[in-house]
């Protein structure tokens, strides 16, 4: 079921598993991040990024939370998008930082499964300041 890569996705950062994250991509998944680069071509692509990210967290934890998640399929073709809150944790469970973001997802069905075929992360600028909203 497509909700699973949701949890899946959860569970894979909380634990910082960077194998259980990529393997919800299609090996030839374009993803255009928020962070850094305009776009990662293929999972390949985007590896290091995502070990730098697990990497740059030491004792911390994230939490992922998925609001608003609409999902449209037909066949084996389908959209996903959410609002998607991000929370780092320090070991002793104190709130270090947020941030939320505007998350949409291509899906496509295959012999093993759903998986992420594209991704595109987004937050609103603010105009007058050019500044990146990131608590919605």
């Amino acid at each position: 079921m497509i909700e699973t890569l949701f949890e899946r996705y959860a569970r894979a950062v909380r634990a910082k598993d960077a194998a259980s994250f990529l393997a919800l991509y299609a090996d030839e998944a374009r993803v255009f991040d928020l962070w850094d680069r305009w776009s990662y071509d293929g999972v390949a692509a985007r590896r290091r990024s995502i070990e730098d990210w697990f990497g740059s967290l030491g004792d911390e934890t994230v939490e992922v939370r998925f609001d608003e998640v609409r999902i449209t399929s037909n066949g084996d073709i389908a959209v996903a998008h959410a609002f998607t809150s991000f929370t780092a944790y320090a070991s002793d469970g104190t709130a270090l930082r947020s941030m939320q973001n505007r998350l949409s997802w291509g899906l496509q069905r295959r012999d093993d499964g759903w998986r992420i075929i594209h991704e595109h992360t987004s937050a609103p600028l603010i105009g007058e300041t050019m500044e990146v909203q990131l608590v919605r």
